[in-house]
């Protein structure tokens, strides 16, 4: 039996698929597939339930993969990370307008990356992370740390334009496309013109993501479909790869010139 991830992710290849010649073909399945998907949604209320997480099951989740880091978390994937962010590091702490942004990141397994901005912003859904962000930094950089929470997307504490790099990895899978959206819409305010966000996202184009989103664990989005946020939110993008299965990433930029500093997507030439 299809599930309703594997429904949408048929249609949005047959959307792919129209302007050729088997145009009929495509209209008539996409119409089909449409309709069962409607179906699907509304009468599947598990599905529906689902769909945005509570606070309770972001904390178990969180500390049920906490006690058990060492045998989930790949410290190569880690180092590949760690690579991707010191691109964006390049200018030291002297600017003002060097701050960075980091969204979820729970018990702050990435946060110590950002010691090279000169201050750094960090938003979770849940209250007790503050302490455990704090724990892992030095007291006398804590005058450099803000952590605020917020109870969806927004986090009206951070000023206008106040930072020009954003990051989050294993926080937007767990979000539906239209909570992705409204994500982006409020980190659109507080970035500054020419301000990049790194961030990790679910495509169930590749087998690993799909399955995540078929139990339950994540929710379904696309490349296509999450190009198709970025670039309507306002953004330019940069690049889309990734690192392993599950490790899709999406890197965008704020038009403008403000930030510091310049990221450049290194191609190796098809002609030598």
């Amino acid at each position: 039996m299809l599930s309703i991830e594997e429904i949408k992710l048929l249609i949005e290849k047959l959307e792919q698929m129209k302007g050729h010649d088997f145009q009929k073909l495509v209209n008539d399945n996409l119409k089909i597939l449409k309709d069962l998907a409607t179906a699907v949604d509304i009468n599947n209320q598990d599905q529906i339930n689902r769909l945005d997480k509570t606070k309770d099951w972001y904390a178990k989740d969180m500390d049920w993969r906490h006690e058990r880091k060492e045998h989930l978390y790949d410290q190569l994937l880690f180092k590949k990370i760690e690579s991707k962010i010191g691109h964006f590091a390049k200018m030291g702490a002297s600017s003002a307008l060097y701050n960075s942004l980091e969204i979820g990141p729970g018990y702050g397994r990435f946060s110590r990356l950002f010691l090279a901005w000169r201050l750094n912003f960090y938003v979770d859904i849940l209250p007790h992370c503050k302490s455990k962000i704090e724990k892992i930094f030095n007291p006398a950089q804590h005058k450099y740390i803000r952590f605020y929470t917020t109870d969806r997307t927004a986090c009206p504490e951070i000023p206008n334009h106040a930072v020009n790099f954003v990051f989050s990895w294993d926080t937007f899978p767990f979000f539906t496309q239209e909570h992705i959206k409204q994500y982006l819409q409020d980190v659109f305010r507080v970035v500054l013109p020419g301000g990049y966000v790194f961030i990790h996202y679910a495509n169930c184009e590749y087998d690993l993501d799909l399955n995540e989103a078929k139990r339950g664990y994540w929710n379904y989005n696309t490349k296509s479909a999450m190009a198709k946020i970025i670039q309507e939110t306002g953004y330019d993008v940069i690049e889309m790869e990734q690192f392993t299965p599950g490790a899709n990433y999406a890197i965008f930029q704020k038009p403008g010139k403000d930030n510091p500093v310049l990221y450049k997507v290194v191609e190796i030439p098809a002609e030598k």
